[in-house]
């Protein structure tokens, strides 16, 4: 199990999100190293004129006005200046930073080798910087807000709010990819279930404007392909009836009983496969859903098929929101197959499982090889070796199938321990259709 997003939209955003933050950290490293050096100049100048005027300041004053200016120099300017006694106590400054250290070897540069910094002298936190005036050592203290600069309030404000505006121009850009692929996914599902699709709006980038005019043109080019295919199956199985008619008249008035009990037997096989014609054509894909008792539904059915010993086992159900007479004709033709290769043990099941309801008919014939399970709900597909003969049309099972997908439901096909086949009819809940 990942624990990365799944979807474009969070995908797309969390990727220019990344994009950006990387690019912030990538110039504020690029700024900084390109503004240490200036930096640290800017700031060994103030502390080198600091001095030279403290020093000339010392010197013009005459030695008893001394302490004056010190105060004076305290006052004013919020540094202390002291003359160095063995009794003080200092902490070197820490050079580790690259810019203190091009600030204190810059500062060294002007006023010699022998000038001494310090970050703490005699409990007073500033920055200590030493010179001599003679052999007396003075240390004069800078105030930091001199030397650091921290960031601004407005620059660290401005900041946010540009990156706030760069998180929601990610999510526009994310949604504007993201937004037409879940419009097609949907519109994808919808066809898949045979529902009538609303065409997709051909709008956007040139490459999504394409994708939507070709997706639409394929929907109406299916829908139009399924209508002609339905309206051909109808057309012929319809004008077969006819002649069906016909020879079911002519077999009743003949006198010979055996050729007339065949072609009546080849007769009602036929009007099976025609009516499973119509039955695909129609399928009634247009049948609205009504809330139905399945269980009554189900014995409805099996009462037909009585006489083959079928068994049932019901559960109790709340009524579901189905199209029954599809539902019907999917259990049927289920039904049917069961009669024809199920070797005269059958099982009818409707019980809730989870967030599903699942119908089930069960028989102990000769199954559908596991290779197969998938193609023979394919229209048209019959496996003569397995559980289908000539007298087939090959449209039972894609029946079912398409009835399943019409609930947003699956067909499931498996192998039944000891031999036989089980096909279930997994519904979702009337919460979900």
């Amino acid at each position: 199990m990942t624990l990365f997003p799944k979807t474009l939209l969070t995908r797309a955003f969390l990727l220019i999100t990344a994009l950006i933050l990387l690019s912030i950290v990538t110039l504020a490293w690029v700024f900084r190293q390109a503004s240490e050096a200036p930096r640290a100049q800017q700031k060994a100048q103030l502390v080198v004129s600091t001095i030279n005027l403290t020093r000339a300041a010392i010197l013009s004053a005459a030695p008893q006005w001394r302490g004056a200016l010190l105060a004076e120099l305290r006052e004013a300017e919020g540094m202390r200046v002291e003359i160095s006694e063995t009794t003080d106590t200092s902490t070197p400054l820490d050079e580790a930073s690259t810019e203190l250290h091009l600030m204190t070897e810059a500062v060294r540069a002007k006023l010699g080798k022998e000038t001494h910094f310090a970050s703490t002298r005699n409990g007073i936190n500033d920055l200590w910087v030493s010179f001599h005036i003679g052999q007396d050592e003075f240390w004069v203290a800078i105030p930091r807000t001199r030397i650091e600069q921290p960031m601004s309030r407005i620059v660290l404000l401005g900041g946010g709010v540009a990156f706030l505006f760069a998180l929601l121009g990610a999510y526009l850009i994310a949604r504007q990819v993201a937004r037409p692929l879940q419009r097609l996914s949907k519109a994808a599902l919808q066809i898949g279930q045979g529902k009538t699709l609303t065409p997709l709006p051909e709008v956007g980038t040139q490459e999504i404007f394409a994708v939507s005019r070709a997706f639409n043109q394929m929907s109406f080019d299916l829908e139009t392909n399924d209508k002609e295919r339905a309206l051909v199956l109808a057309g012929i199985s319809h004008d077969l009836r006819t002649p069906l008619a016909r020879m079911r008249i002519a077999a009743e008035l003949s006198k010979d009983e055996s050729l007339r009990a065949d072609i009546e037997a080849d007769v009602m096989q036929m009007d099976g496969i025609i009516q499973q014609f119509l039955d695909y054509a129609r399928l009634d894909a247009q049948e609205q859903t009504v809330a139905t008792d399945l269980s009554a539904l189900v014995s409805e059915v099996a009462q037909r098929y009585e006489s083959h010993n079928v068994r049932i086992a019901l559960s109790d159900l709340p009524r579901q929101n189905v199209r029954p007479t599809l539902i019907k004709r999917a259990l049927s033709n289920l039904l049917d197959n069961a009669v024809k290769y199920g070797d005269g043990e059958i099982a009818v099941n409707l019980r809730q499982t989870g967030g599903h309801i699942e119908l089930s008919v069960s028989d102990r014939g000769a199954g559908i090889p596991h290779e197969h399970l998938e193609s023979v709900r394919r229209p048209f597909v019959r496996l003569e070796s397995a559980r289908s003969d000539a007298s087939g049309s090959g449209l039972g099972l894609a029946i079912v199938e398409r009835a399943a997908r019409a609930h947003h439901g699956e067909l499931i096909l498996a192998a039944r321990d000891g031999g036989g086949l089980i096909a279930t009819l997994r519904l979702p809940l009337m919460s979900q259709l």
